[in-house]
């Protein structure tokens, strides 16, 4: 197994041999819009260059689990039955603020200045859940701040300040499987409702 950072190192293998396992938030349309909407605004306002993150990959990643050479079967299953043992309720995120991280990528990002206690709530059950069904993990949100990003590869940091304040219900947590390289898409493994 070979393990490379969440946040956008590249990786010394192919792309096209990397399979990426993590839990994250996944945006219904309307949030998903809304993201859009602010990350259009940021980058007519601010001029980031780089890469702008189509919508549909817009997520804020919460246990990640790991780079393989093939998706380890028997890892997503115990993932998802660790998953399936997760008690927290439904919250919603203000998504408030954007900023960028210090790294060779320099990723932009959408994030929260207060996030919901409900986040660290889900972050910390979901982890407790993993540990117990023995399933390790790499990097988590509290490794950075959670955050969505919108951009890859900018020409340049942005210092964190205000945008206009989205409000996000999170209601679900979800399994993914990123396949990158040839593919570079997303592939639903699982989803877990968060009850109201």
């Amino acid at each position: 197994m070979h393990q490379s950072s969440l946040f956008g190192e590249p990786s010394p293998r192919q792309p096209a041999e990397l399979h990426r396992l993590f839990f994250a938030l996944w945006p219904d349309a309307d949030a998903r819009a809304q993201m859009r909407q602010r990350a259009l605004a940021l980058e007519a306002a601010q001029q980031p260059g780089g890469r702008m993150i189509g919508a549909h990959r817009y997520h804020l990643t919460l246990q990640f689990l790991g780079d393989f050479d093939a998706l380890p079967q028997s890892l997503a299953e115990r993932a998802a039955a660790a998953a399936a043992t997760v008690q927290a309720a439904a919250f919603d995120l203000a998504l408030d603020r954007a900023g960028s991280f210090a790294n060779r990528d320099i990723p932009w990002w959408l994030g929260s200045a207060q996030p919901d206690p409900g986040l660290s709530l889900l972050w910390d059950r979901l982890g407790v859940a993993l540990a117990k069904h023995g399933v390790k993990v790499v990097a988590s949100h509290r490794a950075h701040a959670p955050h969505v990003t919108i951009v890859r590869q900018a020409e340049r940091g942005l210092a964190a300040m205000p945008i206009e304040p989205l409000v996000w219900r999170i209601d679900r947590f979800v399994l993914l499987h990123s396949e990158l390289g040839r593919r570079n898409e997303y592939s639903l493994l699982g989803e877990w409702r968060l009850p109201d």
